[in-house]
């Protein structure tokens, strides 16, 4: 198998959480706080969608997305268009499952292109495999038609599929399909599961060559290998920290406040590493939940209080007043900038840590890797720029 990249070089990626000098002084806190409350441009967006084959064989590939998702979302962090932070939304497809629709292609979106990442993660971690007919051009056709692709011209839109049977299986032309997301300058990269000969004898370098994206092959039975720091845990009880900073608002709020507590765990399941993972990507402007987080919709919109019912508000803050709320979310809001900056601190030095470290250490590719390293590539060459 291709080994291009060192599997280190994902776990560096995933540990971006600043890049701004820390010490004590004034002026080194202002940027770390820069770094994590920097708001996010809504114009400019990074779109990601990923195409994962669920048959029977994909159960090391499934494992690798579960274990590399905040190691993607933390790449897509550090990205920058014109000094500005672009919104990242992701969606999330399977197909080659038997149990999905066969007048569907066997396939399935799973997720929209969304900004809610615990949903993605909480989506991730439901998959399951099952036998499967992969068809390559059905499933491409699928997203290119049936997402809601940003028209802006500093947009970035890619599609990242994975599999490892032939890709030009059928009834849709895997050409045709790939030609209909180019018209919509959406950019196909693919992954092949297995040795680099087979994969381009089964098509899948020239899907990416068609598609204007790149190719490669990962052993998807490689267990994900993290570099484990001194640092993990000491970012890992912030993260307990800073769950406490959320104030559940809405329909949906309490379940969204324990999803999130659900995908920490699922996190930490995998790893103490991947845990910290997360707990970095929860430290960025991009981990935004205002549909359910008073903390974060008052930071759009400072009267939203006034303009929420009695009953969407949590049982605690009920019976009180408009400005006793407001003052209880203003100090959550000082608790959580203060939480980010620490982490800012930890990451610094984790990435040293690791730095260090990947001198030493020689892996293999794996999907983490393969999806960071060709983001990074892909956006320079659309003019954006790597936060240092």
């Amino acid at each position: 198998m291709k080994t291009t990249k060192n599997l280190v070089i994902a776990a560096l990626f995933a540990s971006t959480v600043s890049f701004a000098a820390c010490n004590r002084s004034n002026a080194k806190n202002n940027e770390i706080q820069n770094v994590s409350t920097t708001t996010v441009d809504g114009n400019t967006k990074i779109q990601v969608a990923l195409l994962l084959d669920t048959s029977n064989s994909m159960d090391g590939l499934i494992e690798q997305a579960k274990s590399r998702l905040w190691n993607i979302v933390n790449t897509l962090t550090t990205l920058k268009y014109s000094g500005k932070t672009p919104t990242i939304e992701i969606s999330l497809y399977e197909y080659g499952n038997d149990g999905l629709s066969q007048s569907a292609n066997y396939i399935r979106q799973v997720t929209p292109l969304s900004t809610d990442l615990d949903l993605i993660s909480e989506k991730l971690f439901s998959l399951r495999t099952n036998g499967g007919s992969e068809y390559c051009g059905a499933v491409i056709s699928d997203a290119t038609k049936n997402l809601k692709w940003n028209d802006g011209n500093s947009s970035m839109k890619l599609i990242y599929i994975a599999g490892n049977e032939g890709f030009d299986q059928g009834g849709i032309n895997y050409k045709e399909a790939i030609s209909d997301a180019l018209k919509n300058d959406i950019y196909i990269n693919t992954i092949f599961c297995g040795a680099q000969s087979q994969g381009i004898s089964m098509l899948w370098k020239d899907g990416a060559d068609v598609g204007k994206g790149k190719f490669f092959n990962i052993d998807s039975n490689q267990t994900v290998q993290y570099i484990a720091t001194p640092y993990d845990q000491k970012i890992s009880d912030c993260n307990v920290r800073i769950n406490t900073t959320y104030i559940s608002y809405g329909s949906q709020g309490n379940e969204k406040k324990m999803n999130q507590e659900a995908q920490d765990a699922n996190a930490q399941k995998l790893s103490g590493a991947n845990y910290a993972e997360r707990a970095v990507s929860k430290s960025k402007a991009v981990y935004k939940n205002d549909s359910w987080d008073l903390v974060d919709k008052m930071k759009d919109d400072k009267e939203a209080i006034g303009k929420l019912k009695k009953e969407e508000l949590p049982k605690e803050l009920q019976n009180k007043s408009t400005d006793e709320i407001k003052t209880i979310v203003t100090k959550k809001t000082k608790e959580r900038e203060e939480i980010q900056k620490e982490i800012a601190e930890l990451g610094k030095k984790r990435q040293e840590y690791i730095d260090a470290e990947a001198k030493k250490s020689k892996a293999q590719d794996d999907l983490g890797d393969a999806i960071s390293t060709s983001i990074v590539t892909l956006a320079k060459a659309k003019g954006y720029t790597v936060e240092k």
